[in-house]
């Protein structure tokens, strides 16, 4: 259902003064999940560099077990950094039609090859039965 004209212009206001309060802002900043997602991401990023680095100086100081030990750290920074990133493009909420909706777990989660061509056989039009 649509706003009146009244209440659409009382929401514009109330949106303009919430915008202009940093106090507001900075808190629901520190409760986007998004905003988290973004730091991991950069400190994976980092520790990425750091690992190369590791792996770098142990092939130049050839000292193995350095190479390996900073290759690892690869390793375990990325699937971190794979992990935040799927976290942050699935936030718990979502917005439908204006209001916000909590997903379910089987809705955020990627059926195998099997599971979607079970589905495709149980939605197929009763005709082809």
């Amino acid at each position: 259902m649509p706003l009146s004209e009244h209440e659409q212009r009382l929401f514009d206001q109330i949106e303009r003064s919430l915008a202009e309060d940093p106090k507001f802002a900075s808190a629901v900043r520190a409760n986007d999940p998004r905003f988290h997602a973004r730091r991991r991401l950069l400190v994976a990023a980092f520790v990425i560099i750091l690992g190369l680095g590791l792996v770098v100086y142990g092939t130049v100081s050839s000292n193995t077990i350095l190479g390996v030990a900073g290759f690892i750290v690869m390793l375990g920074s990325a699937a971190f950094a794979m992990q935040s990133r799927r976290r942050g493009h699935a936030p718990d909420l979502r917005a439908v039609g204006g209001t916000a909706t909590r997903r379910t777990r089987q809705q955020t989660r990627k059926g195998g090859l099997l599971d979607r061509l079970e589905d495709r056989w149980r939605q197929r039009p009763e005709g082809h039965r």
